[in-house]
């Protein structure tokens, strides 16, 4: 017989079947460590000591912020745009392909015909052991190859062995089936 039911059987079926998962948690350890303690003294006494109590009833009230949904939206997109301005220095300076490529992967998302914008879900994994910035380079492509746009993203400190993902929009290649591709990617 396990413990969740020894508990049960104790309390009563309808008073343990009432208790949250955390109180019939803190119920069992409680009473493991009563039945447990085996730490002795030399006087063969039992001293070792357990507590153990219940989370809080209620959570502490929230306080108010000044700031607006229109000013979180605001300092996000900034962030967003500074991160994207970094990624076009970082790449300017790049021959060829980068050194990340092989940590980025992108898919192309399907959109309803009506919506101004393609959009593909790009993804990086941080494959080294410190956190870093990665620069990349998406083309938006037709099906004979021709490139319809280029559009570039900025991954701000992604942690080792963290893989992030973000969107790469396009409006210029809107109304057309588009292959996204990843062209550049550089890990700073």
């Amino acid at each position: 017989m396990n413990q969740t039911s020894t508990v049960r059987r104790a309390l009563g079926g309808r008073a343990a079947r009432s208790l949250t998962p955390a109180v019939l948690a803190a119920v069992i350890v409680a009473g493991t460590a009563a039945c447990d303690s085996s730490d002795t003294s030399s006087q063969g006494t039992a001293r070792s000591t357990r507590t153990v109590s219940a989370a809080p009833s209620a959570s502490p009230k929230a306080t108010e912020s000044g700031r607006t949904q229109q000013d979180f939206a605001a300092s996000v997109s900034a962030e967003t745009e500074r991160n994207r301005q970094k990624a076009v220095t970082t790449l300017k300076g790049v021959k060829g392909k980068g050194n990340a490529v092989k940590d980025v992967s992108v898919k192309g998302l399907p959109v309803e015909p009506a919506e101004q914008f393609r959009s593909a879900l790009v993804r990086v994994t941080n494959h080294t052991d410190k956190a870093a910035f990665y620069a990349v380079r998406v083309e938006f492509t037709d099906s004979s190859g021709k490139v319809l746009d280029s559009v570039v993203l900025g991954f701000a400190d992604v942690g080792s062995g963290r893989t992030v993902s973000q969107h790469a929009n396009s409006r210029k290649a809107a109304g057309v089936k588009t292959f996204p591709r990843i062209t550049q990617a550089e890990r700073g």
